[in-house]
């Protein structure tokens, strides 16, 4: 094969007028160093600080703006998982069906994260969160102006939660009597009948440990 240098109907040659370049190593690792994080190099980062799935993790660094979202919001709280489960799904419908991305929205990183942190210490059920997210995106009210202005504090006393239990029990003979024959799915119905006498707000774990011991 011919070489342009020494070939003459190429009639190449190099260009006296430019001078050589020559990059340092320094210079070239500066440069590098100054490349944006690359969606892959994101995915395995979240994975690995962060202890996301394989999928939670590729989904939210497969979008700068929400991974920046959740990397914002994760520095408010330790419940990464949850932080996850609820960008990827609750509000990741909300945004699919306004076609808007989450910098769109009246949505902030400190309030999501103080829903999270909500949820994580059980001041309010999983339930009721998914309520108060619907008031913050419609108006970018945080978690706690929400849970105070409507009174949805989970209820985890447990002498609250005791007495509600106990007055079901006592309006409900039959179906109390029916359960200790061995119609264990009659457990639901109680578990019901309390939510519904405390509007949802009762600890779910608290009610379930009370209420079993209560109909022995």
């Amino acid at each position: 094969m011919r070489s342009k240098e020494f070939a003459n109907d190429y009639r190449y040659f190099p260009e006296p007028d430019l001078l050589p370049v020559v990059i340092s190593d320094k210079e070239m690792q500066d440069i590098k160093d100054s490349f944006p994080e690359l969606a892959k190099e994101k995915e395995k980062r979240f994975a690995k600080d962060f202890g996301l799935s394989e999928y939670d993790a590729q989904i939210l660094a497969s979008s700068k703006i929400m991974a920046d979202f959740f990397e914002q919001s994760s520095k408010e709280t330790k419940n990464y998982g949850l932080l996850a489960n609820w960008l990827i799904g609750e509000i990741g419908a909300f945004l699919n069906k306004d076609a808007i991305e989450i910098n769109q929205s009246k949505l902030t990183p400190a309030n999501l994260a103080m829903l999270i942190n909500r949820i994580d210490d059980q001041t309010i059920s999983g339930k009721i969160g998914k309520s108060i997210f619907e008031e913050m995106y419609a108006s970018g009210a945080s978690p706690d102006e929400i849970i105070e202005s409507q009174g949805l504090k989970q209820i985890s006393d447990d002498g609250a939660i005791e007495e509600i239990i106990s007055t079901v029990i006592k309006e409900n003979p039959s179906q109390v009597e029916a359960y200790l024959g061995g119609k264990e799915k009659l457990f639901g119905f109680f578990v019901g009948q309390v939510m519904k006498l405390t509007e949802g707000k009762a600890n779910p774990s608290l009610l379930t440990t009370i209420l079993k011991e209560k109909l022995k």
